[in-house]
């Protein structure tokens, strides 16, 4: 499996996402767990979020995040996937085996 950079950029609609951030974190806590999510965050004070992802392709990743409740409600107004090969720093992240 390879690596991807996933980024959010959220809608403008805090309410909606501190109704569905439960489910939202829950999601994304059960990726982190089957290994798919390798690390996340938010971005630009909470108006987006860096996701690095382990997936086959970016539409296995693309499909993936379509499940995330944040994308189900219409929260995210844009979503980038994009392949990435990490040079300088990659001994320091604890990659899943997959994405070895």
């Amino acid at each position: 499996m390879a690596l991807f950079a996933v980024t959010y950029r959220y809608t403008a609609n805090p309410s909606g996402r501190d109704l569905h951030r439960p489910e939202h974190v829950a999601f994304l806590a059960a990726q982190y767990e089957a290994r798919r999510l390798i690390v996340s965050g938010p971005t630009d004070g909470g108006a987006g979020a860096l996701l690095i992802l382990a997936g086959a392709t970016a539409d296995d990743v693309e499909g993936l995040l379509d499940a995330d409740p944040f994308c189900r409600e219409g929260l995210i107004a844009r979503r980038t996937v994009t392949a990435w090969k990490p040079f300088f720093g990659a001994d320091r992240l604890e990659l899943s085996e997959a994405a070895r």
